[in-house]
């Protein structure tokens, strides 16, 4: 019979010590996928919080062919197979945000789509939580917060699914979603890289921050920008490190009142903003 190692818990600490300081993801893509389908049925089985767009499907059917397909079909996109990439559209004006959760479900809220004002704009926006997918920044979120009792149970051969567990403690208020600084600078970088091979301008991740900022809203009270801001901070940073990329890329910086080629401004009115 071989001996109980007391060393044991030291050893299980050490690994969680370096599971969460070197990024270490203890999911798999199976596990993401399963999880971004329990936390979309939470989403759909919540109303009242995240009421589903009923409108024109033809709005939905547009944003996902012309503008989230596109960016899919990126060879910078590696998981596009693996995971369950779709977009869903959340009716609620007074919110100016996206978000995405593991295994390629990304919600985009009518809010922001009001708020936009180009095609290039909203594909910088997709292309920036296809990032958050893409580089798994929720589940190596939920590996820190709950490492060392994965860990436990790797370790004792005993690994029981905690999707669902996880996904109910996860899911109030979207927490999960309240990204790193690093995460987001990540994802920006990412949304450059997913927009070089679409029709769209690679740096319009920023046209966002960049109108908020003209508009004055960045330091905004409000409740539809504070939901903003705390999942997507510091845009004033982001709007310089982005044109720092584009220029160390040899790619024009160009803002988000630019016309031209890459825009698609017309396009925006015409099949997106008629049909909310």
């Amino acid at each position: 019979m071989f001996k109980k190692n007391k060393l044991f818990p030291v050893t299980l600490i050490a690994l969680f010590v370096f599971a969460c300081s070197s990024g270490i993801n203890l999911f798999n893509d199976s596990d993401e996928v399963s999880m971004g389908m329990q936390f979309d049925k939470e989403i759909r089985e919540n109303p009242k919080e995240y009421p589903i767009f009923h409108g024109n499907p033809a709005l939905k059917t547009y944003i996902n062919n012309n503008i989230f397909e596109p960016i899919i079909n990126s060879p910078e996109v590696k998981k596009s197979d693996a995971y369950s990439y779709q977009i869903e559209i959340i009716d609620n004006d007074e919110i100016l945000n996206a978000f995405a959760v593991p295994g390629g479900y990304v919600y985009i809220y009518t809010g922001i789509l009001k708020y936009l004002d180009s095609e290039a704009a909203l594909a910088g926006v997709l292309a920036h939580e296809v990032g958050h997918v893409e580089r798994r920044h929720s589940t190596q979120r939920i590996t820190n917060a709950y490492g060392l009792s994965i860990l436990a149970n790797l370790a004792l051969g005993n690994n029981p699914s905690q999707i669902a567990e996880i996904v109910a403690n996860m899911f109030s208020g979207l927490s999960l979603l309240a990204n790193s600084r690093a995460n987001e600078d990540e994802s920006d970088e990412y949304s450059i890289k997913y927009l070089m091979s679409t029709k769209y301008y690679p740096g319009a991740v920023k046209f966002f921050f960049e109108k908020m900022r003209d508009d004055g809203k960045v330091s905004s009270s409000s409740s539809g920008l504070q939901t903003f801001l705390s999942t997507h901070p510091d845009p004033i940073a982001r709007i310089n490190t982005t044109n720092e990329r584009l220029k160390a890329m040899g790619i024009e910086i160009r803002s988000y009142t630019s016309t031209g080629s890459g825009m698609y401004r017309e396009e925006y009115q015409k099949n997106i903003k008629a049909k909310l």
